[in-house]
């Protein structure tokens, strides 16, 4: 039997960089990527498009399950493409991140999901992006990641993002957000928001991207899944 790419899963709170590492990482290595996180976006998106109510779990089952979405990458940045239309900006609001939040706590939703993930997982590797990729997902992925960060820092970061563009919002309500989704998160009945057993946990508080870049870099050399150089 063929062995199966490496994938590297990095998973773990909103905020924390997940998604701007997991793309630098995938874009040195030229591994494919799998933003997890989108998904359920997508799948909020999409209901709120169908008016699809966000408790009516069959209903939001079966749209995942038929999901039409395309990730492009131009010009060296990701789209995201749900039914033909562009969404990226419009599923990276904080409406939208809590929209996500409440379907991705929903069993169904979560199955139907399950198996499109899985199939993310091709030659050279993968880099898989999310809250549950090392735990449920990705269970023998070969180097599993939780990255963190305080909850004040991940809340400061996400101010700078919507001020850099030109959207205003307050600290303090980003700060409640954050923590409301990392309690639903954590708290939820079916995969929970956890390390996984065997995960390295880093805590971005403090550190740059490039840092935070170069050590994911560094331990998957030290596992023998890239070169050194």
């Amino acid at each position: 039997m063929a062995e199966h790419p490496p994938v590297l899963t990095i998973d773990g709170p909103g905020g924390a960089g997940k998604g701007t590492i997991s793309g630098l990482i995938a874009d040195r290595l030229n591994w494919h990527l799998l933003d997890s996180g989108a998904l359920y976006r997508l799948t909020a998106q999409a209901a709120v498009k169908h008016q699809v109510a966000l408790d009516d779990e069959a209903a939001l089952a079966q749209l995942a399950q038929a999901l039409d979405v395309a990730f492009p990458v131009e010009n060296g940045q990701p789209r995201t493409l749900l039914e033909g239309e562009d969404v990226s900006r419009a599923i990276r609001t904080e409406q939208a991140g809590e929209r996500a939040s409440q379907v991705a706590a929903l069993p169904a939703v979560r199955q139907a999901l399950l198996e499109r993930q899985r199939d993310f997982c091709q030659a050279p590797g993968l880099v898989a992006d999310g809250r549950d990729m090392g735990t449920v997902v990705f269970p023998d992925a070969s180097l599993k990641i939780f990255l963190t960060a305080s909850a004040a820092e991940r809340a400061r970061r996400r101010h700078q993002q919507l001020q850099e563009a030109g959207v205003d919002a307050s600290l303090s309500s980003l700060l409640k957000e954050i923590q409301a989704r990392d309690a639903r998160d954590m708290h939820r009945n079916v995969a929970p928001l956890r390390p996984a057993d065997d995960a390295i946990t880093l805590d971005t508080t403090c550190l740059s991207i490039p840092e935070v870049v170069d050590q994911l870099t560094e331990l998957l050399a030290q596992q023998g899944l890239v070169s050194g150089n």
